[in-house]
């Protein structure tokens, strides 16, 4: 073969590839799918104390279902507060049962033998008392020994009644607000257990729907700081699907209204429902701004799927324009 036509036959074939090359670009060009890809919103869940990581029960990539105990921060101290809170609540709860239910019986008791000494004292004041009187009108005694006998039976009379006084102030209790100082007291030590108890219940998080762990950061026997992220949780229901919409059809993506998409792998007949439309628009790639140019402006558009748990995080996916 001549070189010309060796020449020829190339630049020939060029062309077609060429040619099949502009088809091929053309007939994407004219596909009307949007383009965008599955994003996942992170939970970082950390203890608020610090302390060593005693254990850990995730692994990265892992599903755990809602509930599940992720790891635990050593609790030695927090269990250690905690026991003294309840110790200090037991005490305040008896002795305010104690302001409520007055002295003991061994102590009413000696009030009662007080009493019982100071009627017998009274009974013979008043015995006392009769005969002086009964002298005195018979001109035996004088007047004087009839009033200090009056007043001996007064004496008596009074510690009676002194006594008796006593043992039902013994009785009653303490006084209103010594009681209510008590059952005060009481609700502090009641506070001080619940705290210790929320402490603790923070040194092991728990996954708050089911989702895959994204990553684990601390290992078990390593120290972690308080609020430090442990493990980081992609939940099923914080999955989205973000696509981007050409600004002349954006009017038709409103909240609520239901997508179609497809992604490679996949099962068929996805949909999910949009949940935020962006109201800034953006370009992609970045052009300046002109009228001959809207063409590439879009907003971005995010859709909560069915089914979160059947997506992995950046997986690219097509979605139906809505007609």
């Amino acid at each position: 073969m001549k070189p010309q036509r060796l020449v020829i036959v190339i630049l020939a074939g060029l062309a077609v590839v060429f040619l099949g090359w502009r088809w091929l670009a053309a007939g994407s060009e004219g596909s009307d799918m949007l383009s965008g890809y599955v994003e996942g919103e992170t939970l970082y869940l950390s203890a608020a104390q610090a302390g060593r990581v005693e254990g850990l029960a995730v692994r990265r990539g892992q599903r755990v279902a809602a509930g599940t105990r992720l790891f635990l921060i050593e609790p030695d101290q927090q269990v250690a507060q905690g026991q003294q809170a309840r110790a200090e609540l037991e005490a305040a709860q008896a002795q305010a049962e104690d302001a409520r239910r007055g002295q003991r019986p061994a102590e009413v008791a000696i009030l009662e033998a007080d009493l019982n000494a100071a009627e017998a004292s009274a009974r013979e004041a008043r015995i006392a008392l009769n005969r002086a009187d009964q002298l005195v009108r018979r001109g035996i005694y004088a007047r004087v020994r009839l009033t200090e006998a009056r007043a001996a039976y007064e004496a008596a009379a009074a510690r009676v009644e002194a006594a008796r006084n006593r043992i039902q102030v013994a009785t009653l209790g303490q006084r209103e607000d010594q009681v209510r100082a008590a059952d005060a007291r009481v609700a502090q030590a009641q506070g001080r257990v619940s705290e210790t108890g929320a402490r603790l219940g923070t040194l092991s998080p728990i996954a708050p729907s089911a989702g895959r762990i994204e990553e684990v950061f601390y290992q078990r026997g390593e120290y972690a700081a308080a609020n430090q992220p442990v493990v980081a949780l992609i939940p099923d229901d914080r999955v989205t699907i973000r696509f981007f919409v050409p600004q002349g059809a954006v009017a038709a993506y409103q909240t609520g209204r239901q997508v179609r998409f497809r992604c490679d792998g996949c099962a068929d007949g996805l949909v999910a429902t949009i949940s935020y439309v962006s109201p800034r628009p953006e370009f992609t790639p970045p052009i300046i701004y002109s009228r001959e140019a809207r063409d590439r402006l879009v907003f971005m558009v995010e859709a909560r799927p069915a089914d979160g748990a059947a997506l992995v995080p950046g997986l690219p996916v097509d979605v139906e324009p809505i007609r």
